[in-house]
């Protein structure tokens, strides 16, 4: 299993209710992400970067069923053997529309999927978008990695399951606004340090509306520590991993051995 991998955060502006322009606006920083020398393993996209939180017409603008989107990246991986965890998208199914993850290996095959479990009422998320029901998995270059988004990382039972279950990274696409930035880096901090893996978070940038997102899409170490902090301009962040790092804290600090589930 490949140990060291180099992450990019593609934390960019998103235009509310513009698909066309953040599809664009997308396969331009792609296109700079993979133009770079030491070009990345994996590639982390923000939460509904087709078409922001334009809610109430949400079930005109999702890409209905993802086609659009996994057509797109499924051949821009494979192009450009590179694994893709592709943000957060709003997919139109059947039963209705889901914030949804849709990640992809170096040879274009979907390998996770993962649609937001928990839903964010103060957007009104619960009232237009239909809740996934399953914990996001997947194995990327060898390794086991968990999914989340925005919301979610302010729930620990999930990561904690996502830990318990093998993940060494979790990957969480966002749209996180000021006022939080305090929360937003507390949490994320919190979920590297107390499961003792990498937590690879990207976060938009740019205003909505009234809402003000303030990027600092961050790649933290299993101890807690900041590799990489973007600061709240659109950007193409860089960040290098080794993951025998996190076998190395977990056995320093044995927190999964000396749990008592039965207590709690």
């Amino acid at each position: 299993m490949t140990q060291k991998l180099r992450i990019a955060l593609l934390q960019m502006h998103i235009e509310a209710g513009n698909p066309e322009t953040n599809y664009a606006k997308l396969s331009s920083m792609l296109e700079e992400a993979v133009a770079q020398p030491n070009k990345p393993d994996i590639i982390v996209f923000p939460e509904m970067w087709n078409t922001g939180y334009a809610l109430t017409e949400i079930n005109e603008l999702a890409d209905r069923e993802g086609e659009r989107t996994k057509a797109l990246i499924s051949d821009f991986s494979r192009k450009h053997n590179v694994n893709i965890v592709a943000g957060s998208i709003a997919e139109k199914k059947p039963d209705g529309v889901y914030n949804t993850i849709h990640a992809f290996d170096r040879q274009g095959n979907e390998i996770g999927e993962y649609s937001k479990i928990h839903l964010f009422r103060l957007m009104d998320e619960e009232k237009y978008l239909a809740a996934g029901d399953q914990p996001g998995k997947l194995t990327i270059e060898g390794a086991d990695a968990g999914m989340m988004i925005c919301y979610d990382i302010r729930f620990p039972e999930l990561s904690r399951k996502l830990a318990l279950e093998g993940a060494k990274l979790l990957i969480v696409p966002a749209e996180w606004p000021h006022p939080r930035l305090h929360h937003w880096r507390t949490l994320l901090t919190a979920r590297a340090i107390e499961n003792q893996m990498y937590v690879i978070a990207c976060n938009r940038v740019g205003t909505s509306g009234t809402t003000e997102f303030f990027g600092h899409s961050m790649v933290l170490d299993p101890w807690g520590e900041t590799i990489v902090e973007g600061g709240d301009e659109e950007a193409i962040l860089y960040a290098e991993i080794d993951l025998s790092v996190v076998d190395t804290v977990r056995a320093k600090i044995p927190v999964f051995e000396d749990r008592r589930p039965t207590l709690y």
